[in-house]
């Protein structure tokens, strides 16, 4: 009979940061689900979308002594950069190329299915529109749309620090507007 370990967040943290593989398991069994879930919102096909998970999974063993508990919780650092290699991944030429390769099925106009998260499907639909339209909008090109803050910025014609600023704030709104 096995004893399944359970860890803190910070006992976690201290033990990836010491690189002990028992704790790496316990990530990648306690968060692969979830950051699947990220990671296939934004990247269709599954197989690729496995493939990215890994990928997230090296990057956050190489990189967690970048984590920093101040400035959020580890699952969401670990969705961002699973949110960040998805959109990586769909914006690179070798997938945009393997996308051309694909033939469209005869019916393909009939059952078109969306690329990326929609907003009725995360079910926030409600709670976005309680949103400032200046904040809605920032959220929906970084979240949704998966534009990078610096994009927003050009597209927008709007200074990149406003740009970080407002999202930042429209997160701790969203966030509140949550747990009511």
């Amino acid at each position: 009979m096995s004893i399944t370990q359970k860890y803190s967040e910070q006992e976690l943290v201290s033990l990836l940061q010491q690189r002990q593989e028992s704790s790496f398991g316990y990530l990648y069994d306690n968060y692969a689900g979830a950051l699947l879930g990220v990671v296939g919102g934004i990247v269709a096909d599954q197989e690729t979308a496995r493939d990215v998970l890994q990928e997230v999974f090296v990057n956050i063993w190489r990189k967690i002594e970048l984590y920093d508990p101040a400035k959020g919780r580890l699952f969401t650092w670990m969705m961002n950069i699973a949110r960040n290699a998805a959109i990586d991944k769909i914006r690179s030429k070798g997938y945009q190329d393997s996308l051309k390769n694909h033939s469209i099925p005869e019916n393909a106009d009939q059952n078109f299915p969306a690329t990326g998260p929609q907003v009725d499907d995360v079910g926030l639909r409600k709670v976005l529109n309680q949103l400032k339209e200046e904040h809605r909008v920032l959220v929906d090109l970084s979240y949704f749309q998966g534009y990078t803050h610096d994009e927003i910025s050009k597209a927008l014609n709007i200074p990149l620090g406003t740009v970080k600023t407002r999202i930042r704030s429209a997160l701790i709104h969203l966030r509140t507007l949550i747990k009511q």
